[in-house]
């Protein structure tokens, strides 16, 4: 399964895709998960996670469909950075 867009030739990823990657950590940790744990629940392998957390790697629609389920939210929920340290 593809990640997403992995940008280890180039100097970043998008500032969108560096938030949204915050924003899953600090779900994952106020929820007491492991990383393991989070990439189960969303159905996605526990590497494809790490890269997305470390903003190696934007994720794909589907990647972030499937986190915002698992963390019972709707997708644009995990889009909304009000009040998050980025």
């Amino acid at each position: 399964m593809s990640i997403g867009y992995n940008y280890d030739n180039m100097s970043k990823i998008s500032t969108l895709a560096q938030k949204f990657a915050t924003r899953i950590r600090f779900e994952r940790v106020k929820r007491n998960y492991s990383q393991e744990k989070l990439a189960e629940l969303a159905g996605i392998g526990r590497a494809t996670l790490t890269q997305i957390e470390a903003k190696k790697s934007a994720p794909t629609l589907d990647i972030v469909e499937k986190l915002a389920n698992a963390l019972e939210y709707e997708p644009y929920e995990l889009l909304i950075f009000k009040n998050l340290e980025i």
